[in-house]
């Protein structure tokens, strides 16, 4: 199991310790760092900056949203990156849910988002391999747009720049058993968001093919009390569980729920949305957010890290926030 690093997404303003973090991580061995974006800082801007003060590290986007962009700025973006870094990108895509992709895109959320998901990827697939004009006959991704409120004069194009690596991965972010499986057949990796390794049975397809990446993101802390080492996961869950969706579609809150939890989700959005949101954090369940992240001193992580070995896990993508917790977890990794 290869060791990456999750830095997730700005706060109120550029986190300072992101460069340093990523450098030490490289120079512990670590495989890859991962950005991302919500509503704020946006997910290539920081790992171009990460990718010049670097040399070996791969360079992921975990995720970057299919509404921010459409298919072809985000080839664009990947293999631009791509040619800077070296061959080391890899492109990690997620859909997002309908509170986030019209209230802060302004744009319609899917109805059939499989089908947006697969359309949106088989575009990225054509610019990347650049073996002619991109051509999609599409219902959310139509390549050369031929709609009735268009001009008509729309022309398939091939990208003047050559991509350093037309196999460029891609992963996906996904939750539901459906995107999951589709997610096995279009792509090259999956990122989930919440992974159990003692619950494999709720994502539904675990049999993966040879060389298909599995690349979950665990919140990893080294610290004497457990408690207090699993407030700042319980913290990311109020937000996501409470309020990263709306009350009637959440899938967050979906995926919880299937994972035992389903009471005590929906009591997290009542709070959250009800303006509560310390109550909401007090109400995620320590042992949800125990089973899904590493926390505690060293012994009990080395213990409870062999569970994550033996499944389809390939690659950890460790949420880790000190130089101290990014040592530990690769020198038990090794």
């Amino acid at each position: 199991m290869r060791l990456g690093l999750a830095l997730g997404y700005w706060g109120r303003g550029p986190s300072e310790g992101h460069v340093p973090l990523a450098q030490e991580a490289e120079r512990l061995g670590y495989d890859s760092v991962w950005t991302a974006e919500s509503w704020g800082s946006d997910a290539f801007t920081p790992l171009t900056w990460i990718a010049a003060q670097t040399s070996t590290i791969k360079l992921g986007t975990a995720v970057a949203q299919m509404a921010a962009r459409s298919p072809t700025t985000t080839a664009m973006h990947a293999l631009t990156l791509d040619h800077l870094s070296g061959g080391r990108m890899m492109l990690g895509l997620g859909l997002s849910g309908p509170q986030v992709v019209e209230g802060w895109y302004g744009r319609p959320f899917p109805r059939s988002p499989l089908t947006a998901t697969r359309e949106y990827v088989e575009v990225v697939r054509q610019v990347l391999r650049r073996e002619a004009p991109v051509e999609v006959e599409g219902r959310f991704h139509a390549h050369p747009y031929r709609g009735a409120d268009g001009t008509g004069l729309g022309k398939a194009l091939k990208s003047i720049t050559h991509p350093l690596r037309p196999d460029l991965p891609i992963l996906l972010g996904a939750e539901g058993p459906k995107n999951v499986a589709q997610t096995a057949r279009i792509a090259d990796g999956w990122l989930p968001l919440y992974w159990s390794p003692s619950r494999p049975e709720v994502y539904g397809t675990t049999d993966f093919r040879d060389g298909f990446l599995v690349a979950p993101m665990a919140q990893v802390k080294v610290c004497d009390d457990v408690a207090e080492g699993l407030l700042p996961v319980k913290m990311m869950l109020g937000f996501y569980i409470g309020g990263m969706g709306h009350a009637a579609r959440n899938f967050h809150a979906d995926l919880m729920a299937r994972m035992g939890y389903e009471e005590e989700a929906r009591r997290i959005q009542e709070l959250f949305l009800g303006g509560r949101r310390e109550e909401a954090v007090l109400a995620v369940p320590d042992a949800f957010a125990d089973e899904i992240s590493l926390v505690g001193p060293r012994e009990r992580i080395a213990e409870r890290l062999e569970s994550w070995r033996k499944g389809p896990v390939t690659d950890l993508l460790a949420l880790a926030p000190d130089p101290h917790t990014l040592r530990v977890l690769a020198e038990l990794n090794s």
